[in-house]
């Protein structure tokens, strides 16, 4: 981690989207437009402001392993790596969406041992514990709508936003895991080291939050 400047994580994709109005009215604007750029690191305009761009779910490895000071993903990413190894101080309120079981409409999910698929692993795991049912989890990057349908699993665990996608493929929702949204997680070497710019930020970032 540059003891010069400060590294913010972001998450590429609907979250980049929604946080770089924020992060301009923070007072941080990318020196180029990031969106039309293959790049994945980025001056800003201010010379000790750097942003990367990377995927959601390296975020929280870059953040506590210090190659970014402050990171900015979902609460799905940062649940499903473990939240220890930093600071989560904010909470954005944008990109919100929950975190679900899905299954076949009118399934009856009553078997002694389910199957699971979800790229969430360790949330379902930790989910289906507390419910006292034993699962057996099967990891899936993409396309878990087809899991049931094909007899792969008896039911997912994945992001509802609309439920479009499930009624789609003969789905419906079933229980509520988490509300995700957007957060600001940081360092916790850097919250110490770097403290007046971290808090800074944070306190700009919180005001343009609350002014939205």
């Amino acid at each position: 981690m540059s003891s010069q400047k400060l590294v913010i994580a972001l998450t590429k994709g609907r979250i980049l989207e929604e946080v770089l109005p924020l992060l301009e009215k923070a007072g941080v604007i990318p020196a180029e437009d990031i969106s039309n750029s293959r790049k994945l690191l980025f001056d800003s305009n201010l010379p000790d402001v750097q942003l990367m761009v990377i995927r959601g779910s390296d975020v929280p490895t870059y953040v506590e392993l210090g190659s970014a000071d402050i990171g900015i993903a979902g609460k799905d990413m940062i649940l499903e790596y473990g939240s220890q190894g930093f600071y989560e101080p904010v909470d954005l309120r944008i990109a919100c969406c929950r975190l679900m079981t899905a299954a076949p409409v009118g399934a009856k999910l009553d078997s002694p041992r389910l199957r699971v698929a979800s790229k969430f692993v360790n949330i379902a795991k930790q989910y289906f514990a507390r419910q006292g049912r034993q699962v057996d989890l099967i990891k899936l990057n993409g396309a878990l709508e087809l899991a049931p349908l094909i007899g792969l699993a008896d039911c997912i665990v994945d992001i509802v936003d609309t439920g479009k996608t499930l009624k789609a493929h003969g789905l419906e929702p079933r229980e509520l895991i988490a509300e995700v949204s957007t957060r600001v997680i940081v360092n916790r070497a850097a919250m110490k080291i770097k403290h007046a710019r971290v808090q800074a930020f944070l306190q700009r970032l919180q005001a343009a939050v609350a002014s939205t």
